[in-house]
């Protein structure tokens, strides 16, 4: 078993690393206070091929894998987790279902845009009413001669009001099973259909340079062909779309508490107290030796998961594990890098204020710590 990473792996961090400091790191800071998009820093993702890493070439990829998406998104939380999160969700939830479950028409369509950068796309699973229990979708979606026509809404949706945000695939009711349960299936919504409303972005605790919105739907009609995949296969596509989405999480967590041990290092080298640097006591060393540790073992959930994921393994609860862990370390060694930091940790100036603010969501997005822990238990039989 060798976890080190290849040559060619190894010189993907590397770029993303130096791209995260060099291009991310000096404009970050205003986007957050603004809560504007970073449109400039996104474009220049796409030209370096980031949101093709996993798709085949023949779509415009760069003919890579899921892994090497996951090493990506760690380098660019260790900088920022706003343009991370960014990447995550149009790969993984934006182009992801339609690569995993459209028709080469859809693909052909839709790929090349969402690959290179050029547009993005939405997940559309998330109701007001239901969080964690997407089995109680609400939003509906009746077959009217060759078109489906939509009602409903979905809250907390990544890239969906983007200026290049290009589809939502949207999760819809579309009929009732011979048991008596939901027949739920995904539909490919185009940005800028009559009666697909997307409303103002939210005022965000963290990720305040990432783009979410509430959407509604109000009598929208979209052709019959736009069903992704199989109608009443919608519970089971996601569900794969969320069990991988988990790794990409986690690999963005690592990538937040490493960042905070960046941080954390620098500052504790710099900042002198009682005469010393304040990195010479031994309850600062220990903090961060703690924080270290917290981010190495995550890191090898996440590569665990990952590797059983493209090696056709079963990989549901290593995933899930890998983001519940992932996410409560990051919080952890978020606060303690605050903790580190003392006033100064507290002032927007300073990264490791952003990485708190941060961090917490990662215990609630793409599913709850609890939602993993009912994952881990039944997949253990319970």
């Amino acid at each position: 078993m060798d976890f080190r990473l290849t040559e060619e792996q190894e010189a993907l961090r590397e770029s993303v690393r130096d791209f995260a400091r060099e291009v991310v790191a000096p404009v970050i800071a205003e986007h957050y206070e603004k809560h504007t998009f970073p449109y400039d820093v996104i474009r220049q993702m796409g030209k370096m091929g980031l949101f093709g890493l996993p798709f085949p070439e023949e779509y415009g990829g760069m003919g890579g894998d899921y892994f090497a998406l996951c090493l990506a998104l760690e380098e660019l939380a260790r900088v920022d987790s706003s343009v991370a999160i960014t990447l995550e969700a149009a790969i993984s939830l934006g182009a992801m279902p339609i690569y995993r479950f459209g028709t080469e028409e859809q693909k052909a369509r839709w790929l090349p845009k969402l690959v290179s950068g050029e547009a993005l796309a939405g997940f559309g699973l998330t109701e007001p009413g239901t969080g964690s229990d997407a089995g109680g979708t609400q939003t509906r979606a009746v077959l009217d001669g060759d078109e489906w026509v939509i009602n409903g809404s979905k809250a907390f949706i990544t890239n969906s009001g983007t200026d290049i945000t290009a589809l939502v695939t949207v999760t819809a009711v579309t009929g009732t099973r011979p048991d008596g349960s939901k027949e739920l299936s995904t539909i490919i919504v185009p940005s800028g259909t009559p009666g697909f409303t997307v409303a103002p972005g939210y005022s965000k605790v963290g990720w305040t340079a990432s783009d979410t919105h509430e959407l509604t739907f109000d009598d929208c009609r979209v052709p019959a062909d736009n069903l992704l995949g199989e109608r009443g296969r919608g519970f089971a596509q996601f569900l794969r779309i969320l069990d991988e989405g988990r790794i990409a999480i986690a690999a963005l967590a690592v990538g937040l508490a490493q960042g905070c041990v960046d941080e954390s290092l620098k500052y504790a080298r710099e900042r002198h107290a009682f005469g010393q640097p304040i990195g010479n006591y031994q309850a600062i060393q220990f903090k961060i030796a703690d924080m270290e540790m917290r981010a190495h073992t995550a890191r090898l959930a996440y590569y665990d998961a990952a590797a059983r994921m493209l090696a056709g393994e079963p990989f549901k609860r290593q995933a899930a594990m890998a983001k519940l862990h992932a996410s409560t370390i990051a919080v952890d060694n978020a606060r303690e890098a605050t903790q580190i930091h003392g006033g100064y940790g507290f002032m927007n100036e300073y990264p490791v204020a952003r990485f708190w603010r941060d961090s917490k969501i990662l215990e609630i997005g793409e599913g709850t710590s609890e939602v993993q822990r009912m994952i881990i238990a039944r997949d253990l039989g319970l």
